[in-house]
């Protein structure tokens, strides 16, 4: 996912003005040489380097092979150790690493060039570091025994291209306008970095900024998003709100790798609800997508109950899980993210229906909290599947029967709630057919 996104981005700066009209060539070197017989005068200075030296630059930077032209730089440098050159042939020794995609060799020259300093122009610091944060993005690898220092030297790297830029003046002849919106591609690169080195430090509040910053700049990435939503999760305590709305942002913005952002979503969700139903994790995941995918703000009021507090409204003793169902309104959606999926060991109510399959036997049955509304009730409000029991076939219309069973799903209206696996109690049952049971009241269904 991370490789695709950086072939998007790849351009944003090396071919945009911000570099081109402020850094010489990768390569470039003093157009003047070094004379073969310069005058020999008392005051003049000793030259910067010896024609000899010149050439044997000259020859590696010109080469077209690169593989030649490491091999070639090799020899210069051996040659040459202390040479003022050093500096044009780092630049070419990490523009032909990149251009292999030898990536570590890549940031090794990167940051070789890079302990020049001030001596380099704002332009050369800038085209340096934005290939060595690429070359870092396409190489990292967290399993690696040096990855805590590579993080720490990536995210070093990346904050030093913000201050360059910052810093950077105005090329002649680029408008305010477009100087602003060349920069937009590298600081979003160079946050984007800065966050994903903090993530891998376990620096979570530092993540989410930089992630934050990179939005800013670049504010429909996908892959941002979902880097931003994993700092969200993983920050002590874990701010859940926001990362699964940066995650469902990623997904509604449909970026690289949006099937495995989904899952995870999924996952977060499931792990964080613990209802028994996954149907009601979808759904409040497609929902959720639906929403961040118009808005990259989360409402204040946006909210996901957590398992803590459904399980506390499953243990509530004043509650009655039917009537808040039929209540309708926030107060059912909750109740139902509680209730649904639960196995209830004792349910019952009075049979209006019986019917029969090849291998299960599926009652419907009308329950109302007091024993004069059950009797009055002719309408059912329950679907009871009981398998494995093919006996409850024996069962007959107005019947009060007991069963265990799943809560599986429900209709709002009219109001009609299903179960499944169930099995009625054995004393319900008539042990012939034609024959009553001995009369019992219905169990309650509600608590």
């Amino acid at each position: 996912m991370i490789r695709k996104w950086l072939v998007m981005v790849a351009g944003w700066l090396v071919v945009s003005v911000v570099v081109c009209a402020v850094a010489p060539a990768a390569g470039a070197i003093p157009q003047e040489k070094p004379q073969e017989k310069p005058q020999e005068k008392p005051q003049d200075k000793p030259p910067a380097y010896t024609l000899p030296e010149y050439n044997a630059y000259q020859a590696a930077a010109k080469e077209p092979n690169p593989q030649q032209r490491i091999r070639l730089l090799d020899d210069f440098v051996a040659k040459y150790p202390s040479s003022t050159l050093l500096v044009y042939a780092y630049q070419t020794y990490y523009t032909t690493y990149n251009e292999l995609k030898n990536y570590p060799k890549t940031i090794e020259y990167a940051d070789r060039l890079l302990t020049f300093g001030d001596k380099l122009d704002a332009g050369t610091q800038l085209q340096a570091l934005y290939i060595r944060t690429l070359a870092f993005n396409y190489s990292f690898n967290e399993k690696a025994a040096d990855a805590k220092e590579q993080a720490t030297r990536a995210r070093a790297a990346a904050l030093a291209g913000l201050k360059v830029l910052v810093d950077l003046k105005k090329p002649e002849g680029v408008s305010d306008d477009q100087f602003a919106q060349n920069k937009k591609g590298p600081t979003a690169l160079f946050n984007y970095t800065a966050g994903l080195a903090s993530l891998q430090l376990k620096e979570y509040k530092a993540a989410v900024d930089s992630f934050k910053a990179a939005l800013a700049a670049n504010p429909n990435d996908a892959v941002t998003y979902f880097r931003l939503g994993i700092a969200y999760l993983q920050m002590e305590p874990p701010q859940s709100m926001d990362g699964f709305w940066a995650l469902a942002r990623s997904v509604a913005l449909k970026g690289p790798g949006e099937a495995q952002v989904r899952t995870y979503l999924h996952n977060r969700l499931a792990n964080y609800q613990q209802t028994g139903c996954d149907k009601l994790v979808n759904d409040q995941m497609n929902e959720l997508i639906s929403l961040a995918g118009s808005s990259a703000e989360r409402p204040a009021t946006f909210k996901i109950a957590s398992a803590a507090e459904l399980q506390k409204l499953r243990e509530d003793p004043s509650s009655n899980f039917i009537a808040d169902l039929q209540a309708g309104g926030e107060k059912a959606k909750l109740m139902w993210l509680a209730t649904c999926g639960l196995e209830f060991p004792e349910a019952g109510g009075k049979v209006i229906e019986v019917s029969s399959a090849s291998d299960s036997v599926v009652l419907k049955l009308f329950y109302a909290p007091t024993a004069e509304a059950m009797e009055a009730g002719a309408v059912a409000n329950m679907e009871v599947k009981v398998e494995g029991q093919p006996e409850a076939k024996r069962i007959q219309v107005g019947d009060g029967v007991r069963f265990s069973g799943t809560l599986a799903g429900y209709d709002p209206a009219p109001f009609m709630l299903r179960w499944e696996k169930a099995k009625v109690n054995k004393e319900d049952i008539p042990e012939q057919p034609g024959k009553r049971p001995p009369k019992r009241p219905a169990k309650k269904s509600g608590r």
